[in-house]
């Protein structure tokens, strides 16, 4: 299950550079209350969220092979009258642009000049969503619904230079489906903005796909020409 890798580890999409998520500090464990108070700050930063674009580093660790491949990218998040859109475009030399609109969701592979769809529909867009806005947008009263949480308590991480106070949760999916494909999903959480600077995604297998964000910009305008699907010629 690779979409929420290149979305956001994509799925989704995911995966150290220096200056991209690196861990400064880890404080204590959370205390057992905590939680309730980190995500009624996620559901007031959901209120306010609009859009937010940011430089995406994503790892995807294979065990059997004990190899990691390293993408690098830039992508963005839009809400707009509570659907979601969200747009990624990855550096060569895997030259890939993926986009997720409407339900549907296209991946264009410039190397192949080949575009891949998929459409989700029903609970299977619900699903696809609840990985593509974790922790951007997306509300804690949502996330609670969708996963089994443990706050893990907070730790400081680098946002493109600048330290930033990130509240890290582990979470377990209460939809079995989700489970058969991700044992469990830790993300790093600004819970102020609602961003997420870290996702790490961890397979029954034992392979790890993880999504560094960095230079996020939270509520800007977003150049979405920049993130279209140009082919060479006519696509296959």
């Amino acid at each position: 299950m690779r979409l929420p890798v290149l979305a956001g580890v994509a799925a989704g999409a995911l995966f150290l550079a220096a200056g991209y998520g690196v861990r400064l500090a880890v404080a204590a464990q959370a205390k057992p209350d905590r939680l309730k108070a980190v995500l009624a700050q996620m559901d007031a930063g959901s209120k306010t969220f609009r859009s937010a674009e940011a430089s995406i580093q994503k790892q995807q660790f294979e065990k059997i092979v004990n190899d990691t491949t390293t993408e690098s990218g830039t992508i963005y998040f839009l809400r707009n009258d509570g659907s979601t859109q969200v747009g990624a475009k990855f550096s060569p030399p895997n030259e890939q642009t993926l986009e997720y609109k409407n339900g549907a969701v296209r991946l264009y592979s410039a190397g192949t000049n080949h575009i891949d769809q998929y459409s989700t529909t029903g609970a299977n867009q619900a699903r696809f969503e609840t990985f593509m806005t974790l922790g951007f947008g997306g509300s804690g009263s949502d996330l609670a619904k969708a996963w089994t949480i443990a706050d893990q308590g907070m730790e400081k991480m680098s946002d493109g230079g600048k330290p930033v106070e990130v509240e890290k949760l582990d979470l377990v999916s209460k939809d079995a489906s989700v489970r058969s494909n991700f044992t469990h999903i830790t993300i790093w959480v600004d819970v102020t903005r609602d961003l997420s600077l870290k996702q790490e995604f961890f397979t029954p297998s034992g392979d790890t796909q993880t999504a560094i964000y960095s230079n996020i910009r939270p509520n800007q305008p977003i150049d979405l020409k920049a993130f279209a699907i140009k082919c060479k010629g006519k696509c296959s």
